[in-house]
């Protein structure tokens, strides 16, 4: 997992850690909102790019689905297997600039760029920049910035539910979104069981929360479940034996996994899952 620093790519193995071993995230860098005079909501002006395994950026690929925004954002694959130049397009170049590597979108966007490079990213083809690299930010824009131009107005983060699911996000994204990879990234035993206590505390939280309720919050999707359904889609394939998670799987839990069978069965949440991809991705790019 390498860097930018000053703009050029530096290959390096490095997961950052604190001094206690445990596995700390790098914040996202850009924070642009379609919507904003710079950035207005058009029609094939912004390019979407995406890892299939990486649950951040499946988010954003089931509000793109969920809002009928694929003619109006494209998007573009990288390769599941993350090798030391980072997230790669292969076996061709991505198609607006024939880059080859994620990286090289970033230097674009800003030519001394400092920190990592992610996925999603929101790419604005006619400024020649990236908008976001933040999935959360990401949905909340697809939520509601193209209604005018698809005339799909469902919202998934409603103005009556937006105390409750903003509760629930923090707590699912602490806990378990960034749980299980606090888990497989820790190189310590006190902060692998730290992280591991609070993960399964934080599921059977939620098993509890979900007995006879087929959403997290009120009774309709909304955006808590977006950012719930990709960790749990990977946890038994991978996080269960792969990140050391495995007090149990979630086909163990009655109501998650009655939940989880309820979401897959939703297209926007079946369809823009690729197990092949996940699979590959963290079995071959994260060393157990």
């Amino acid at each position: 997992m390498g860097m930018m620093i000053d703009g050029r790519w530096v290959a390096e193995d490095a997961i950052p850690r604190d001094e206690e071993g445990r596995f700390v995230r790098s914040e996202t860098a850009f924070h642009h909102r379609i919507g904003e005079p710079e950035f207005p909501a058009e029609a094939g002006r912004y390019h979407l790019y995406v890892s299939l395994a990486c649950p951040w950026a499946h988010r954003t690929l089931i509000m793109r689905r969920l809002k009928g925004l694929e003619a109006l954002i494209p998007v573009h694959v990288v390769h599941p297997h993350m090798l030391e130049d980072g997230w790669a397009f292969r076996p061709e170049p991505e198609p607006l600039y024939g880059f080859t590597h994620a990286y090289e979108l970033y230097a674009k966007a800003d030519p001394r760029y400092t920190g990592r490079v992610s996925v999603p990213i929101l790419w604005d083809k006619k400024a020649e920049t990236i908008v976001c690299n933040e999935s959360a930010e990401i949905i909340r824009m697809f939520n509601t910035a193209f209604d005018a131009l698809t005339g799909n107005g469902e919202d998934f983060y409603p103005a009556e539910l937006r105390e409750e699911i903003d509760e629930i996000n923090a707590f699912v994204y602490e806990h378990v979104n960034n749980g299980v990879y606090l888990c497989g990234f820790a190189t310590a035993q006190d902060a692998y069981e730290e992280a591991y206590e609070a993960l399964f505390a934080a599921l059977d939280e939620l098993e509890a929360q979900l007995e006879g309720r087929s959403f997290l919050v009120g009774e309709t999707l909304t955006e808590a479940d977006i950012r719930l359904f990709p960790t749990l889609i990977r946890f038994d394939a991978v996080y269960y034996s792969h990140f050391k998670c495995n007090r149990n799987r979630i086909s163990d839990m009655p109501n998650l996994w009655r939940y989880l069978k309820r979401l897959w069965a939703i297209p926007a949440f079946r369809d823009t899952t690729d197990f092949e991809h996940i699979k590959q991705h963290y079995y071959y790019s994260h060393a157990s």
